[in-house]
Parts: structure tokens; sequence; C-alpha cells
């Protein structure tokens, strides 16, 4: 089977990259050609583990090419999978689908035979009827099929579950489309990996709706943890006790600065937009929305309170910049809210991050980058822990108070045991821990 893959940002290269160790002959398609150029040559433009390994093997394999060629890319495949960005559109949080729109065009021109099309971008329900639509204005001659079928990878993990998925979501409309699906994801039915045929609207959903239950799980703990806080409980026994409960789940129940990355902030955020054109109310996922947008407005001030209630002329250090760990994305993380915060309140931010500081110097000025974290915690007032990557996890704590000025550590993540930061001699602040100095009525 032959696929084209339009987009080589995320999604697209690792699903490209994962087709492809299927056995698959995959071809993806980018208008960039500087970002194709260095894909030929092995560079690998994001940060994934076991991508780059996954992109040489199959690319000497001769599974797995890279080209600016739509044209002639999509008139040899079977399937030609869309994706591309969607962000979040300015001015209203709809979901923006000119690239999607944009490469149903350019497919169109090029379609030779029976092709299937499929979203594998996250967009709002109607979408496949739209590009079905775009398709058929310009080639009314044209026999093809368009399929839905939504991503559910995790950054950092993301090439696992793609091969060892919870589930595959297929939208389809025809029985020609579903075999021919069926067919190319035949490889985890030996894994028994469950795969759901649906409607194409009912998977464009799913999508989206997957997406906001998880989003309101983080931010439920988040408040209950702002709760423990005042009342002496401490949250992670309470995320314990109600994840033992299999109608709830562990996962998603730790608590933290608040939910970033490319998919929870603006896939809630559409949601809410689709159902307010249809004027059905979605109360829920809109506090969400708002309370997560908050809570990351206030770490700064969590930061500020530890550090005596101002940070003028203070250095704070901050370790971790992306959204979460095992990954250089930056979007919608919560130190973009946090560090200018700081800044606007006085303070000099030195930062390090293992794999984000390329992308975090595009978006944050005036801070001071460190070559590892402690670098970053030298003559530091405070040290803030962002993102709990697994080099955090284990610092040479007594290095660490003897580089700061003052031992104060305020753990945004709950990396560290309370007890062992008091005997270490720390002033520790964490987040729904009563043995944390937030755990005092703050």
């Amino acid at each position: 089977m032959h696929i084209a893959m339009i987009g080589v940002g995320y999604v697209g290269l690792v699903s490209g990259a994962c087709f492809s160790e299927f056995g698959v002959d995959v071809v993806c398609v980018d208008k960039d050609a500087d970002k194709i150029e260095r894909l030929r040559r092995g560079e690998i433009p994001i940060y994934e583990p076991g991508l780059e390994a996954m992109v040489r093997d199959n690319k000497q394999a001769g599974r797995l090419s890279f080209t600016t060629d739509l044209q002639d890319t999509v008139a040899k495949a079977d399937a030609v999978f869309i994706a591309v960005g969607t962000p979040s559109r300015r001015g209203d949080g709809h979901a923006d689908l000119s690239y999607v729109f944009a490469a149903a065009e350019e497919i169109a021109s090029a379609l030779d035979g029976y092709t299937v099309v499929v979203n594998k971008s996250t967009v709002p329900v109607g979408t496949g009827r739209e590009v079905e639509a775009i398709i058929h204005n310009i080639r009314k001659d044209v026999d093809f099929d368009v399929v839905s079928n939504p991503e559910f990878l995790r950054e950092g993990s993301a090439i696992n579950d793609f091969m060892r998925p919870y589930r595959v979501v297929i939208g389809a409309e025809t029985d020609r489309a579903r075999a021919l699906i069926r067919q190319l994801y035949s490889p985890l039915y030996l894994i028994e990996t469950p795969i759901l045929f649906t409607r194409r609207e009912t998977a464009e959903l799913i999508k989206y709706a997957a997406n906001a239950f998880l989003a309101t799980k983080i931010t439920y703990i988040n408040e209950i943890a702002d709760l423990c806080e005042k009342v002496g409980a401490d949250v992670h026994d309470v995320a314990k006790g109600m994840g033992l409960d299999g109608r709830i789940g562990r996962k998603f129940l730790h608590p933290g600065p608040g939910y970033g990355g490319s998919c929870f902030p603006k896939d809630t955020l559409a949601l809410v937009r689709t159902a307010q054109e249809v004027d059905v109310s979605l109360g829920i996922i809109e506090h969400v929305v708002a309370a997560n947008d908050a809570r990351k407005k206030h770490m700064a001030e969590r930061i500020i309170t530890a550090c005596g209630g101002a940070v003028e002329n203070l250095t704070i250090a901050v370790l971790g910049l992306t959204f979460k760990p095992n990954t250089d994305d930056m979007r919608d993380s919560p130190s973009l809210e946090v560090i200018p915060a700081l800044q606007v309140a006085g303070a000099t931010v030195r930062a390090f991050d293992p794999e984000g500081m390329e992308e975090a110097k595009a978006l944050l000025d005036d801070v001071v980058w460190c070559t590892d974290a402690y670098d970053a915690v030298k003559d530091a007032h405070a040290l803030a822990i962002m993102t709990e990557w697994n080099e955090f996890r284990a610092l040479d704590l007594d290095r660490v108070k003897s580089l700061l000025r003052e031992p104060v550590l305020v753990d945004l993540r709950n990396v560290y045991d309370p007890a062992r930061m008091k005997a270490a001699g720390f002033e520790y602040f964490s987040i729904g821990r009563p043995d944390s100095a937030f755990g005092n009525g703050m």
C-alpha cells in the first residue's frame, strides 16, 4: 500500500514514520523545502524519543521518503492523510482550518483513481463534509472517500501510542473506505487493538470530547489541591483514593501549574466554540478553559509569595520550560505566563530546559539562559521547578542549597517529598500538601 502524508509537523512525521514501520510505502509531503531537505539529511525538526532512529531505519529500507512534490505523490497514493496544523484562530478561538482546506484543494487536483482522503488533523465536527465538498467542487469526475481518523498521540510517548494504541477511531461513510483503512491498520489486529468504526462526525467529536475530558480531570484535581491546602488534606492521597475507583482511574490526577501543549488548550476552546454555534451549553468545559488560564497566571504569585511577597531585584531560577517533559514543545506552556509575570514584578530569571531552550528563546525575552540545572541555580534567591524532567527529580540537594542565596524551592510539580526537603534545610513549597509551606493557609 502507498500513502501520502501531507504535513511533516508532529502528527504527520510521527504517523508517517510509524506507518512505514508497519511496512507501508510512505511519502511525506511539505511545502517547506528547507524542512524537507533537513529530513532527507536525517535531521529531525522535533524532539520525540525514538523518532530519529525510526526515520533513519525506514529511510534506509526505502519505505519512507520526503518531498515537496504533492501532485505526483498524491497521484500514486491509495490513501492521502491530511496532517497539517489547526491552531486556534485569532480573535474567536475557533480552529483555523485554512491549512486543511488548502491541502484539500491541492489534493483534489492531483487525485488519480480511487483514493481515500483521511483527516488526521484535529478538526471540528463537519470538517470532513467540507473537505469532501471542496474536492467535489474542483473534480467532478474523481472517485474518492473522505475519512476521519483522529490521532491520540502524547508528546514524549508518541511512537508507543501509535504502535500500541488504546484504540483506533475511524469515521467512514462507505464499506470501500472502511476496508482500505482496516487493511492499513491490520498490523494492530495482532495485538488486539480495539478499532472503532463510526460515522465521520462521530469520529471528529470523539477526539475533542476525549481531550476535553482529560483537561477537565487536570483542572479538577488542581482545584481539589487548592482546597487541600486550606483544610490540611494531602492531594496525593486524595488522588490515590479517587483513582483506585475503576470508574475514575488514576491518570491525569496529578496537580500542577495547569495544562498546556498543542492539544488541550486549543481543543477545549474549539469544542466550546462549536457548541456555541449550535446553541449548546458546555458550561463545564467553559469553566475548565477559564480556570486553567487563571491557574497558569496564579503560579507566578505562588513564587512571589514564597519569596516573602516581593521579587524586585531578586533572581529566580526556573527549571523546565516546556509544557511537559520529553518534548521541546513550548505551546501554551505555563512558563510562558510565569516568567514574564516574574519579570514584571522585578525579578531576573535564570532558566534551563533539557530540550526546549531554542524554542523558548524565540518566545521569552531578557532571560538568562543556562547550561544546566546547577548553572541556573547559582546565586538565585529561589528555585522554581516548572517541568518534571527526570534529571530534575534527583538533584544534588546539598549542592543546590550551597548554590542558592536562600534555600527556597517552589515545586510546582510536587517532585520532592516535603519531609525530605525540610530535613535538607529547605523552605519548601509544593501544591496541595499540608506539610509544605503553601499548606499553611495560603
